[in-house]
């Protein structure tokens, strides 16, 4: 096979979308995310910057477009800058897109440097605009802190999607607040179902299950929704409100499988390839890159992962308990 065969997986989808979390650190501890006192990796675990250059090469290299920075929160990340500098490097050579997600937090310090290195545009997680609850959702954040993230990424030039985890008795009052913010600001908007992964021992994660189908309805009781076409290379499907032009997104893996079209896989901080987010099979990607300078075993090992990558996810709530739960958490599978 050639060493730049495109990756396909079992069920013909071209693999050209990778998200890589850089950090599974974060300077919040969102309640549906991570425990409040989380124990992290050894940083010995984590792979350098210079691993994740390697790595994220050759993805590149056998055909990935569309590269997503996660954590975490990746802004955190010691010199991730650097990173985001060699990446640049195959935008226009092989990469079409380098973003990244985040919690907003770091943003005003780095939205200058992130648009110079070629992002255009970042998803910002933001799931309340009020400021008590905003401080009991996060634990540690300050939503002024991210409002300021959010201005600085405006100013320079970077588009800004918001992220909002739907969460029921939290944020549901919040619906058209957040609408009418985000058009305001000319932000895009996308909702997401709240994911059965981490702890759940310590957060009723089945008693914050807020379906999508429920949030559209409301929304439609309002507005005219016209569904789009339009994919961005992830699993949100969209609508346009006709009554103010926005584009809203619903990503919903409990209510409606996204998974047809998937053309996506993850990367730990660690080196591991989840060719599913809602599976646990995984490959070591960090032992061959570690075990020679040479990418060959590297590439293999990619090769033989997406032979793996399976039709569909697990999530599950039906019948009122949580099926399909990852022990893992989000932070450490990248957001």
């Amino acid at each position: 096979m050639d060493a730049h065969t495109p990756l396909i997986d079992p069920f013909a989808r071209p693999i050209t979308y990778l998200r890589v979390s850089v950090t599974d650190r974060c300077d919040f501890r969102c309640t549906y995310c991570m425990t409040e006192h989380m124990q992290f990796l050894p940083k010995r675990d984590l792979l350098t910057l210079e691993e994740l250059d390697r790595l994220c090469s050759a993805f590149v290299g056998l055909g990935v477009r569309k590269l997503r920075i996660t954590g975490g929160e990746p802004l955190v990340r010691r010199g991730v800058m650097e990173f985001f500098r060699a990446m640049s490097r195959h935008l226009g050579r092989g990469l079409d897109e380098l973003t990244l997600t985040t919690n907003g937090s770091q943003l005003a310090r780095f939205a200058d440097e992130l648009a110079a290195c070629g992002v255009r545009r970042v998803n910002v997680s933001l799931d309340t605009l009020d400021a008590e609850r905003f401080g009991r959702i996060t634990r540690w954040g300050r939503l002024q802190q991210v409002m300021e993230g959010i201005e600085a990424a405006t100013a320079a030039g970077l588009r800004v999607k918001i992220n909002t985890v739907a969460l029921k008795g939290f944020n549901e009052d919040e619906l058209f607040p957040l609408l009418d913010w985000c058009a305001r600001n000319d932000h895009d908007l996308t909702f997401i179902e709240v994911m059965p992964m981490g702890d759940m021992e310590e957060t009723d994660r089945l008693g914050q299950y807020w379906p999508l189908s429920d949030l559209s309805r409301k929304l439609e009781d309002r507005f005219t929704l016209t569904p789009l076409a339009e994919r961005t290379g992830g699993p949100a499907r969209y609508v346009r409100i006709e009554e103010t032009g926005q584009k809203v997104g619903f990503i919903t893996p409990l209510t409606h499988n996204f998974c047809e079209s998937c053309n996506r896989v993850r990367v730990t901080c660690t080196g591991e390839l989840f060719m599913c987010l809602g599976q646990e099979d995984r490959a070591d990607l960090r032992a061959p890159l570690r075990a020679s300078e040479d990418d060959a075993a590297l590439v293999a090992a990619i090769r033989d992962a997406i032979t793996r990558k399976p039709k569909g996810h697990d999530f599950d709530y039906s019948r009122q308990q949580v099926a399909g739960q990852m022990s893992r958490h989000m932070s450490h599978t990248g957001g």
